[in-house]
């Protein structure tokens, strides 16, 4: 609970005066203790005079305590708190007509941004939903929490609550209409209310809410659903098309029909403020809208370029409340301050006049504990529905500079929801045909390292700059600053998905990389760092990485042959072949994918086999068996004899939490498409 002791709450609530009232009230009351204890001096930063208190307990405390809780309700019930309202649409990125996109329809949010300060480089923090709004829950990057992973599912340790918590006890009635999509376990009351029918109206008289309405109709499903006719006003001829997408038809209608259903948004933001309005809360109520990532088109969302981590962000603070406004706040106005997802909580609690738990990893941006602006803005992906990868992202405000951890993997593999989008389809068709042009082909390609786009002049990021020697000085600065990031909040990422819950255990993810027994961040990160760059030195240190007794080390080690492809398979066969038999299931299953894509038809003839151990989920566990068929996807050559048993495997995991059970099917479903 956040909670001042008794003494400085009252003297906050209500003065020296009156607090020294409520003692003369004791002795009157012959509530006197029969010894003295002596509470520490308390002063509240020079605002407050110090003063030392002095009770003694007796049987007569009841009496005490009932009087200063009455005090205390009192006090709450006194205290000016705004209400707190969030409005939030999916999956799209500040194509409005206020942050001067001329092709949007956007009068609501328009005319919300005239009357409120806009952020033109907000961050959504993870590229896709359910990691974003892991991170605004708990005010903690996911990569800590082991909860990066799109609808993974792990926990906090006990002693972490997630936001809406600490606002309850703060005297809010929080309200969520209605997605949740977290990727941790909910333990006890979060919300008062969370579904389609919560609302700040159901709260109890007098007291304030903080409540989120949360608009699906933008989501990347509605792109390529049907929409009515009378909702078909974008013209595809007049649409932008970024330089990294074809410009075929079907393209333009994905990105017209995206700006529909913008537009379709627009009037229930619309509809949440007349609500308020007609309430006559509106000058009591600070207003946010923002977006939960970058829009629902391939290569925005789920990856963390700035196209898929930029949201809009427009906040509305009151005349009455303008104390608690941020620092840059104007009427109408913008501001390039770097804020994120991260630091939402954090904010909240800064609005309500308290100060975050040590553990938050973000800084409030406006309210009371206002911390100074950001010099970075961090990002990542991790696995993507049913396929695997690692990225790292930092933004300074101008450069984007991506770490990509296994850029073996191509950016776009194939992941059955996304290639449900016909922009991705025909995108991916043209490829393999030959039709594209160098910046639209490199979404089909394997990745670099390291990637560095100057948005000043490549607002696309097509121009990889990671290799210019006239901006060697910015990415070695930014590649401090991912580096120094990770070791900061503990960076559990680095440990293959099922070994962040098997080396927690009972406990926590957190707690588990928190613990240099547990989890040796230096030396897994060295070994990733080393594995996903490719070069002599880098190649000739593998080999002493795979005798590791870390299994995370070994895992990178093998991860390093395997980036290397044919080169890296010659140079590490004795040492991958001895890896099929290591102890960790996820070591095995990488030697046994870099052995079955680069090895000789015997290594992938037994590469196989080793994989189909793993594969079924409800034998091994969603995690290793993700893994295992993610590496059969791609050895296609050797599954046909396998392919009775695949079609014979478990579909699902009973354990695993249900938004994840379809990836095996899907993974499996796909093999076996190949594989006739």
């Amino acid at each position: 609970m956040i909670a001042q002791p008794w003494p400085v709450m009252l003297h906050r609530r209500y003065g020296t005066a009156k607090a020294s009232e409520l003692f003369r009230t004791l002795q009157h009351a012959q509530c006197l203790p029969d010894y003295t204890v002596r509470l520490p001096q308390i002063g509240v930063s020079g605002l407050i005079p110090p003063m030392s208190v002095f009770f003694k307990i007796t049987r007569y405390s009841f009496c005490f305590v009932a009087l200063v809780s009455c005090w205390l309700d009192e006090a709450r019930a006194d205290q000016v708190l705004p209400n707190i309202l969030w409005i939030t649409s999916e999956d799209n990125g500040p194509h409005l007509g206020c942050y001067g996109d001329s092709y949007a329809l956007t009068p609501h949010l328009d005319s919300l941004a005239k009357r409120s300060l806009r952020y033109t480089l907000a961050s959504s923090t993870a590229p896709v939903c359910a990691p974003a709004r892991t991170t605004i829950i708990s005010g903690i990057y996911p990569p800590a929490t082991g909860a990066e992973h799109m609808r993974s599912m792990t926990r906090l340790p006990a002693d972490i609550k997630m936001y809406p918590v600490y606002l309850r006890e703060l005297g809010y009635y929080c309200t969520n209409n209605a997605k949740e999509d977290y990727n941790l376990e909910k333990v006890g009351q979060v919300w008062d209310e969370s579904g389609r029918k919560a609302h700040w109206k159901n709260r109890p008289n007098g007291k304030p809410f903080f409540a989120i309405f949360n608009h699906t109709i933008s989501h990347e499903s509605q792109i390529r659903n049907k929409i009515n006719p009378a909702n078909r006003i974008h013209d595809p001829a007049k649409v932008r098309i970024p330089s990294y997408h074809p410009d075929t038809p079907e393209v333009r209608k994905d990105w017209a029909q995206y700006h529909d259903r913008i537009t379709m948004m627009d009037k229930l933001v619309g509809n949440n403020l007349k609500q308020l309005e007609e309430a006559g809360l509106a000058d009591d109520t600070i207003v946010f809208y923002y977006g939960d990532h970058g829009s629902g088109m391939p290569r925005s969302k789920r990856w963390p370029y700035f196209s898929g981590l930029n949201v809009p962000l427009i906040i509305h603070v009151p005349e009455k409340f303008k104390y608690l406004a941020p620092p840059e706040y104007t009427t109408g106005g913008s501001t390039d301050r770097l804020v994120g997802f991260i630091d939402l909580a954090p904010t909240l609690l800064s609005i309500a006049g308290a100060k975050a738990p040590s553990h938050m990893q973000g800084h409030a941006f406006m309210g009371k504990h206002t911390a100074p602006a950001q010099k970075f803005s961090f990002g990542f992906r991790g696995r993507m529905d049913e396929r695997y990868d690692m990225v790292r992202t930092v933004f300074d405000g101008r450069f984007v500079y991506i770490r990509n951890y296994m850029p073996h993997k191509p950016y776009g593999q194939y992941l059955d929801y996304m290639f449900q989008t016909p922009t991705t389809r025909v995108w991916h068709d043209l490829y393999h045909a030959g039709k594209l042009n160098p910046s639209q082909s490199i979404f089909w390609q394997t990745k670099a390292p390291e990637e560095l786009y100057d948005l000043k002049t490549d607002p696309d990021e097509t121009h990889n700059l990671a290799k210019s020697k006239d901006h060697l000085a910015t990415i070695k600065h930014l590649r401090k600053a991912h580096r120094n990031w990770a070791k900061d909040v503990r960076d559990i990422g680095f440990l293959p998905e099922a070994e962040i819950h098997s080396r927690a255990g009972k406990g926590s993810p957190y707690e588990m990389g928190h613990d240099n027994n547990r989890y040796d961040f230096d030396a897994v990160y060295q070994a990733a760092n080393t594995a996903s760059r490719k070069g002599k030195k880098t190649t000739e240190k593998l080999a002493e990485l795979t005798e590791s007794g870390d299994s995370a080390v070994r895992y990178w080690a093998a991860m390093g042959y395997l980036i290397r492809g044919k080169s890296g398979v010659r140079k590490g066969r004795a040492a991958l072949n001895s890896a099929l038999s290591d102890e960790s299931p996820s070591v095995r299953i990488i030697a046994a994918e870099a052995l079955g894509r680069y090895g000789n038809k015997g290594e992938g003839e037994r590469a196989a086999e080793v994989l189909m151990q793993y594969a079924d989920p409800a034998k091994n566990g969603i995690s290793i068996s993700m893994l295992a068929l993610n590496a059969l996807d791609v050895i296609s050559e050797y599954t046909a004899p396998h392919r009775k048993a695949l079609g014979k495997l478990a579909r699902t995991d009973p354990r695993a939490s249900s938004r994840m059970r379809n990836y095996a099917n899907r993974l499996i479903d796909r093999i076996l498409s190949k594989s006739k």
